[in-house]
């Protein structure tokens, strides 16, 4: 039997909350275009994310990735901390 490679899906965004324990709150921006009028729209995600190590700050921003469901509404992993909140 040969092995597959899942593809992961990837998001980058800033973390927005810090307070439960091994757990973080992303917030993704990507911006799509209308469209009727062309204006660009700014559209949010929120998503939660396990942060096994708690090393996560308030505006850190960070990688995260699609994984098996660790909580109700947790199926997102830390991957890494792309740059520290500056403060």
């Amino acid at each position: 039997m040969s092995e597959q490679q899942s593809i992961q899906r990837t998001l980058q965004g800033q973390v927005v909350s810090n307070k439960g324990d091994k757990s973080i709150t992303v917030s993704v921006v990507r911006y799509e275009r209308h469209p009727v009028y062309g204006k660009y729209i700014k559209r949010t995600l929120k998503c939660h994310a396990h942060d096994e190590n708690n090393e996560c700050n308030i505006g850190d921003t960070v990688r995260i990735v699609q994984s098996r469901p660790i909580s109700k509404t947790k199926t997102w992993r830390l991957v890494e901390i792309i740059e520290r909140a500056k403060g």
